[in-house]
């Protein structure tokens, strides 16, 4: 038989510990929020292949360039984020000259999943005119955000075109 006291130590040792896990759930949730579909830099080098940086070519692709940038969606059947995100890349692409929407299916490109450290889709591939990955986006990214990539990639375009 359990004391009173004992009883109402261990109720009040579970709420505490539901609590806590509440807390850490919460936390949790919104740092991945505020992550999700956040355009971000990339690190130099991001294939691995030294010689070449973090450049793709058209047949990695089997699509041409964009003259001024392209947009690589790597996405997969079942996912519904990756719908959102093709029509929001479709509309940028449409709305700027020289930007190309390429969309990779994740599942039968595994190469340039593992490649590129595709670990959800959608996930967004910014390249510069010649093929240069600049920024990722892992989720949907929001349609500003992907404009202002857009622009950096223009600054940043060492002919200055």
């Amino acid at each position: 038989m359990v004391h009173g006291g004992a009883l109402l130590w261990l109720a009040m040792t579970g709420l505490v510990v539901l609590c806590a896990t509440l807390a850490v759930g919460l936390v949790a949730g919104l740092a991945m929020r505020r992550r999700d579909g956040a355009v971000r830099a990339v690190r130099s080098g991001m294939d691995g292949d030294a010689g070449h940086g973090n450049r793709v070519a058209a047949a990695d692709l089997g699509a041409e360039l964009g003259e001024r940038a392209t947009l690589v969606q790597f996405s997969t059947a079942f996912c519904q984020p990756c719908r959102a995100t093709r029509r929001v890349l479709s509309e940028v692409s449409g709305m700027l000259p020289g930007v190309r929407h390429v969309e990779i299916d994740a599942e039968s490109r595994l190469d340039l999943v593992r490649r590129f450290d595709v670990l959800r889709t959608p996930t967004v591939l910014v390249l510069d005119h010649d093929g240069r990955v600049v920024k990722k986006a892992s989720g949907q990214p929001r349609k500003v955000d992907v404009i202002a990539a857009l622009g950096f990639t223009a600054s940043h375009d060492p002919d200055g075109a």
